[in-house]
């Protein structure tokens, strides 16, 4: 029997995951070459850490997890050939 807490955990976890990958892309992203070179890793994190781009994170993370969530439950809705 699985605790009531522990699909709330999963959730919790797989939009930090996205969360996460979506800030490391952004930093990526700062340091490319039409970035310009001498950034230091302070300043690109000052650049990309802020409400705009929080709530950007947030919003496109909860729906990540829903489109995987349906997918999850429903095999047939997968992409055919």
């Amino acid at each position: 029997m699985n605790p009531p807490w522990k699909p709330h955990f999963k959730a919790a976890i797989e939009i930090a995951f996205i969360i996460f990958l979506f800030y490391s892309n952004l930093l990526m992203g700062e340091f490319t070459a039409s970035a310009g070179r001498g950034k230091s890793l302070a300043a690109a994190l000052t650049d990309i850490f802020t409400i705009k781009t929080c709530s950007i994170a947030l919003i496109t993370s909860v729906f990540g997890h829903l489109a995987f969530d349906v997918l999850r439950k429903n095999p047939k809705a997968e992409v055919s050939n």
